[in-house]
């Protein structure tokens, strides 16, 4: 298991799609695809709320989240992907809001918050 993000790791959370799960307090999942998710440090990833609702209701009520990244949609042998799970905590002010706001891909979108995800634990998808 590995313990931090590596480069290899952060290469392809931010070059990839994300598939991002929450749970509310019943532990009901839900999944949605996240983009421009940004490296912050060896074990925090940044994302930006432009369009989730029902996430940032999840977070809110538990802050226990996972996500899943890989490089490749056809799952060939040089396929490598992470399942990264961690806490959230949701910013709609302050020094992370104002990071996502500064992401040159959301210069166009709402950028209604910021999710900083501190990551404990990251396992290779087989």
């Amino acid at each position: 298991m590995v313990t931090k993000i590596t480069k290899e790791i952060k290469k392809l959370i931010e070059n990839n799609p994300v598939a991002f799960a929450s749970k509310d307090k019943k532990g009901n999942i839900h999944c949605i695809a996240v983009a421009f998710v940004k490296v912050v440090s060896e074990n925090q990833v940044l994302i930006t709320d432009n369009y989730m609702k029902k996430t940032k209701e999840n977070i809110l009520e538990n802050s226990q989240v996972a996500l899943a990244v890989w490089n490749n949609k056809n799952w060939q042998k040089e396929c490598i992907g992470y399942e990264l799970k961690g806490i959230a905590k949701y910013y709609s002010k302050g020094k992370w809001y104002k990071r996502v706001k500064e992401i040159p891909e959301n210069k166009k979108e709402p950028c209604k918050g910021a999710v900083l995800v501190t990551i404990q634990e990251i396992k290779k998808l087989a």
